[in-house]
């Protein structure tokens, strides 16, 4: 599983940085796999308002916000974590959140899930210098909209006021010790799922589609991640097209390298990447005999794409058979 977290504030090493990796440490302790983005350095450009995303479900401007979003997509936990300018986050960290406008365009208007979007959660950590009444409410009425957006739960979070100079939050009785304990709440029920590699050659149709259900109907049991052994530079557009068909949004997937795969699997699904494919000693591995779709027609594609659902459900029957 992957927590990303977003450090909106400009100080590398200030308090914010230093609640956010407290969470991420823990993170770490307890077997996830972890992420920072240092916002500010991303140079974000702010939302032009084109209305692009509305109409045609992407946001037109290329900087590296493009970057972000598939990681987006691929976190189960994203923290915001920022302090507090004017009782809102930072303008770098605002870029982010209203560049976010384009996932909300595909949730909302084209009407599709992001596979991950189930189950993802949210959590802000924020910090403020006075003890202004009303300090964080702005920014929690952002984070909750942001995760919204972005698709992601709100589970609240961990506010701290009067705190300013850096490294103040150090000091603080109970902060540190909060962010843990919020750390081991948020990621418990993610640590018992059971890790599934779905594999074929090129990590752009089959395997995306099984790890995509999978995901997206049985992501609370089971962490999921597919691969290829020799991946092809981007998915199947036919494939994006039938998966929409199911309410799937695919766009912002990518197929990858086995290689990169970083977590040992329970077990293994292959569906044609024979020899190729990796080898985890003591990892059950299942053949699937699904046809390769590349290079026919959308109706193939479709019955590809049905055959591989209810494969899905009913790997997902034997396992919950087996607890």
């Amino acid at each position: 599983m992957l927590v990303l977290g977003l450090q909106g504030s400009p100080r590398k090493n200030g308090n914010t940085a230093i609640m956010l990796s407290e969470f991420l440490r823990k993170a770490e302790e307890l077997g996830a796999e972890t992420m920072a983005l240092f916002v500010p350095d991303l140079k974000i450009t702010p939302c032009k308002e084109c209305g692009t995303c509305e109409t045609k479900g992407y946001c037109p401007i290329e900087d590296k916000m493009q970057d972000v979003y598939p990681l987006l997509w691929k976190a189960d936990l994203v923290i915001m974590a920022t302090p507090i300018f004017f009782y809102g986050p930072t303008a770098q960290l605002k870029a982010l959140i209203d560049r976010s406008q384009a996932l909300w365009a595909r949730k909302y208007v084209f009407k599709l899930d992001d596979p991950g979007r189930p189950w993802r959660k949210g959590v802000l950590l924020a910090v403020g210098a006075t003890k202004g009444k009303n300090l964080f409410e702005g920014t929690a009425l952002t984070a909750k909209y942001f995760f919204d957006a972005l698709g992601a739960s709100y589970e609240g979070g961990l506010t701290y006021a009067r705190v300013e100079a850096p490294g103040q939050i150090k000091e603080h009785p109970t902060a540190l010790g909060d962010i843990r304990e919020k750390a081991q709440e948020i990621l418990k029920p993610f640590l018992t799922r059971k890790k599934i590699l779905f594999l074929c050659r090129e990590n752009a149709c089959r395997s995306q589609m099984a790890a995509a259900f999978a995901r997206h109907m049985f992501g609370d049991r089971l962490e999921v991640e597919s691969a290829g052994s020799s991946p092809a530079h981007e998915v199947n557009p036919l494939m994006k097209e039938v998966m929409a068909e199911e309410g799937i949004d695919m766009k912002y997937l990518s197929p990858r390298s086995f290689q990169e795969v970083k977590t040992k699997p329970d077990l293994i699904i292959s569906m044609g990447c024979e020899a190729a494919c990796p080898v985890f000693p003591g990892v059950r591995f299942i053949e699937w005999d699904i046809p390769d779709p590349a290079g026919n027609e959308i109706g193939f594609m479709r019955r590809v794409r049905d055959q591989i659902k209810e494969r899905v459900v009913k790997l997902h029957q034997e396992i919950q058979g087996g607890r």
